[in-house]
């Protein structure tokens, strides 16, 4: 198993919206997008949240997936940022792929991939002192349409 962290784009979307993006620095270091994750949040998301954050961030690095059969098959379910995600987790034996989507959560635990989601990054960023503020963190994520159950611990 690497290092490296996956993510997909509603991960970096969500905390963009927070003000919380350099939070995935914090507990990573680094991660790796797709080039379909870096096209959905900075080509077509131009001018939204996240986009310059992305754009900008030296710690992100874009790669580009080996296995485009595999993105296919993939695509026959899941959107082509999330396939990209997947496929290069599997590629790259990541630490983590951060995945918040119900489907693709679960075609990734099918592959036995490390899956983690934006709740429990932020969970853990507030153990590690690197959030002061969850509950708020989680309020601002509802209010910018962020959908989630949470549960108190």
């Amino acid at each position: 198993m690497s290092e490296i962290v996956i993510a997909d784009s509603s991960c970096l979307i969500a905390l963009a919206r927070t003000g919380q993006m350099e939070i995935l620095r914090g507990m990573f270091g680094r991660i790796a997008i797709p080039a379909a994750v870096h096209g959905e949040v900075v080509n077509q998301g131009a001018g939204r949240p996240g986009s310059q954050g992305v754009a900008n961030a030296v710690w992100i690095e874009t790669r580009e997936v080996r296995d485009r059969l595999a993105v296919q098959v993939l695509q026959l379910t899941l959107g082509r940022g999330e396939s990209e995600a997947i496929i290069l987790a599997a590629e790259t034996r990541a630490r983590f792929i951060i995945l918040d989507d119900w489907r693709a959560r679960q075609t990734a635990l099918g592959m036995e991939l490390p899956v983690i989601g934006t709740l429990a990054i932020l969970k853990r960023a507030a153990e590690k002192g690197l959030l002061d503020d969850l509950d708020g963190t989680l309020d601002r994520l509802r209010k910018a349409g962020f959908h989630f159950m949470h549960k108190k611990a």
